[in-house]
């Protein structure tokens, strides 16, 4: 008999299993689900930024065609608010306190699409119609819009009580040390900039359906989301009930990048109408409520100085920051900036650090984790930074950067706010960026620009990142009576590719095609915890644990197999769905093992990773740009990535990830930008005005790996999600930059970059 071997293990490049069904439009997305007897809520939102607010009467509506139900906040007094508590320490050592974000508002609103009322009607179109019959009167005062302005004097306050729009001050590093490094310092160079808010703008907006089931006295949740443990953990909270009574199920997800892990209102919502009414109710938001509402990203205000020695050494590095977070507290919000401090000195050996940032109230939408989650934040500075450096030097861009680099010899290296760096070789991924982007004969191709009467700028971002944070995240596999596998995880796909790259570890273990590996996710009754998608932590430690639990599974499928066939364990091996003794031609298949079985455990295996440091991915990426002075359009005429992910675990993957990453970065740098007027009015509230970046804004990206395995992670993985956007933003924006400074000598423009802001300083600088 001849057992052919899979081999669709670690490094192999396999294709997405799950694009079939979504390329063919056989997902299953919340907004697919309809439950019999269902009914469609609708939330009333705030039409302005801050004010009091008094309900009149919802009679009007409680009596309008199809209406089953209206709440307001007096009625969900029995509810608690969404709260965070990641709330980190003060210098003084307290802790800020929190404006937490109420279900519906009870009698004052904050920003423009705060939730008033929630009507639930027989479908979502009488249910607005009855929303518009809602009397409300409102008492509009002034708001507070700006970042830069939300510390001005005269500026109204969020929150009255607390006597400013200070949310909370975080301070990291040595300001003696720093002052002193300055002090000594040949050369000082700074900058200040905006690094503007975005919104995700994931594929799918966001939709709920709420269930209640009388027999079993519980809640069942459906809905788009990131862990469907956390958001059991915290409704059930807010309810004020066991986990046990609120199933909480996840299916297919068009897009995540942070924002989809929280609790939104709509979940609760949902939740206390269909108790209420018996009945299941879904809530299915549009695009425009998805910028009004859904937690939002960036939005810092920066100022930052580097100290250097003669030879353009760096010395000391102060950093003052004010992050924008909204009206209210959100789930992860205080967390996103204190991230981002952590990485405030990169790749580089900096010895020095004085950071101080101050979180800001505003009656905007809340912020919160957005991909990268304050690192992109914190790496655009630092490079932006970096290259002003160079510039003050008159040293090249990359010789500066080579000066500075953390050398390979200093691993671990700890950094100035406590980060261990495991491994890196960080000018060996440089130079070869360098060499892939033909970075020496950029002169050449400048001119040709100059000849067509172009602009040409050359840009570079050398990073690091901290993902697969300190924890774990169990893996349970079990085999079937038709002997394929099942695995049960607690992350959760949003588009990632998880069911193409956990079979892959299983299958590696197993030698069993992947096509007969089922991966399981989303259900919180099929699994007791788990720790979500978030932060790049899916493949490095899930992966690890799904590997180890499929090599647990294998022992005990030999051992069943061992019995079954009068031989020894160790002289089993596995292949393509069947057990045999080496050597010979005497197999079981897996499904006669399943059958053989004596307990059901003997068919099931476990594996957990627990990981107590962060990995650090890092890499190098070079944009190179082609600017019309006439118009300001750019062009992106190269990308070039070198990246360091430790180990590759399926290429075709990997570069997926790294293209939406990206993608997602150079948006921010040259098109998306969220503009809130000075009364709250959210004046970027549809694609009309939001300009999103498009597959024509780019050329083929050149990506290759240069890994250099992590030891913190047990199979070298450093994790790749967020990694293209930490690179992307800097090195864009450097390109812009250079452009213009080598044809007009303009050193700073703010992002995005857009054709009229480019234009604008081209014309400025011409004038001038």
């Amino acid at each position: 008999m001849t057992v052919v071997t899979p081999k669709f293990g670690m490094g192999a490049s396999v294709l997405r299993r799950e694009d079939a069904a979504f390329i063919r439009g056989q997902g299953r997305y919340t907004d697919d689900i309809r439950p019999e007897g269902l009914l469609h809520g609708y939330v009333l939102r705030s039409p302005v930024a801050k004010g009091r607010f008094t309900v009149v009467s919802t009679a009007a509506a409680s009596a309008a065609p199809g209406v089953h139900l209206v709440l307001t906040g007096k009625d969900l007094a029995h509810l608690g608010d969404l709260k965070s508590g990641v709330m980190q320490k003060q210098p003084d050592g307290t802790r800020a306190p929190t404006r937490d974000i109420p279900i519906l508002c009870r009698d004052r609103v904050n920003y423009v699409g705060d939730a008033v009322a929630f009507v639930v009607a027989d479908s979502r179109a009488l249910a607005q119609d009855a929303a518009e019959l809602i009397e409300i009167d409102y008492d509009s005062e002034d708001a507070a819009a700006g970042t830069a302005t939300a510390l001005d004097e005269g500026t109204p306050l969020v929150w009255p009580e607390l006597g400013s729009n200070r949310a909370f001050v975080y301070h990291s590093g040595d300001k003696a040390r720093t002052d002193a490094a300055f002090a000594g310092a040949a050369t000082v160079s700074r900058i200040e900039f905006v690094n503007n808010r975005l919104v995700c703008n994931y594929m799918e907006p966001r939709s709920a359906v709420g269930e209640w089931n009388t027999q079993e006295n519980r809640f069942v949740l459906i809905t788009g989301s990131q862990s469907v443990h956390s958001m059991q953990s915290i409704i059930a909270d807010l309810f004020k009930i066991e986990k046990k009574h609120l199933r909480v199920i996840t299916p297919d997800v068009g897009g995540g990048f942070g924002p989809k892990t929280f609790v939104y209102r709509e979940y609760p919502l949902v939740l206390e109408a269909a108790r209420r009414l018996g009945r299941p109710v879904k809530w299915s938001g549009d695009r425009t409520e998805h910028f009004l509402t859904d937690a939002q990203g960036r939005d810092n205000v920066v100022k930052a100085e580097m100290a250097m020695d003669r030879n353009g050494r760096f010395l000391g590095m102060r950093v003052d920051l004010y992050a924008n977070i909204g009206a209210y507290i959100s789930q992860y919000g205080p967390y996103i900036p204190y991230i981002g401090v952590t990485m405030s000195t990169g790749v580089y050996d900096i010895q020095a650090l004085d950071v101080l940032v101050t979180g800001l109230y505003t009656n905007t939408c809340p912020v919160d984790a957005y991909r990268g989650a304050g690192r992109p934040e914190a790496a655009f500075l630092l490079e932006k930074l970096v290259d002003a450096c160079a510039h003050d030097l008159g040293l090249p861009v990359e010789e500066i950067r080579r000066r500075n680099f953390i050398r390979p010899e200093q691993f671990p290296y700890r950094t100035q706010t406590g980060r261990l760096y495991d491994t890196g070789e960080f000018e060996g991924h440089m130079n070869r960026a360098i060499e892939r982007s033909e970075w020496k004969a950029f002169p050449e191709r400048l001119e040709r620009s100059r000849a067509e009467g172009k602009i040409r700028g050359v840009g570079m971002a050398t990073y690091i990142e901290a993902c697969a944070f300190p924890g774990s995240e169990p893996a349970f596999v079990e085999l079937n009576g038709d002997g394929t596998v099942t695995l049960k995880i607690g992350t959760q796909s949003n588009g990632q590719g998880h069911a193409t790259a956990y079979a892959q570890f299983l299958s590696e273990k197993l030698n069993l095609d992947i096509d007969r590996i089922h991966v399981r996710q989303g259900d919180t009754d099929e699994l007791k915890a788990g720790g979500g998608t978030g932060g790049s932590r899916s493949i490095p430690l899930g992966g690890v644990s799904a590997a180890r639990a499929g090599e647990d599974l294998a022992n005990k499928i030999k051992r069943i197999a061992a019995d079954e066939l009068e031989a020894s364990a160790g002289d089993i091996e596995l292949a393509n769905g069947v057990a045999r003794i080496v050597g010979t031609d005497r197999t079981i298949d897996f499904s006669a093992i399943a059958k053989a079985a004596k307990r059901p455990d003997d068919l099931k295996g476990f594996g957990e990773f627990i990981q107590d440091e962060c990995t650090y991915p890092n890499g190098t990426h070079i944009c190179e740009v082609e600017i019309d002075p006439q118009t300001g359009a750019t062009t992106i005429v190269g990308y070039t990535i070198v990246d360091d992910f430790g180990v590759t675990v399926n290429p075709i993957l990997l570069a997926g990830q790294v293209h939406g990453g990206v993608v997602q970065g150079i948006g921010q740098a040259l098109t998306e930008d969220t503009i809130y007027g000075e009364d709250g009015q959210l004046l970027t509230a549809s694609f009309m005005d939001y300009a999103m970046p498009r597959a024509d804004n780019f050329p083929f990206f050149s990506f290759e790996t240069r890994n250099v395995p992590s030891t913190t992670n047990a199979l070298g993985i450093k994790g790749a999600g967020e990694a293209g956007t930490i690179g992307a933003t800097p090195a864009a924006l450097n390109a812009v930059t250079d452009a213009l400074w080598r044809a007009y000598g303009i050193r700073h423009i703010e992002m995005p970059a857009t054709p009229a802001r480019i234009w604008a300083a081209i014309q400025g600088a011409s004038s001038a």
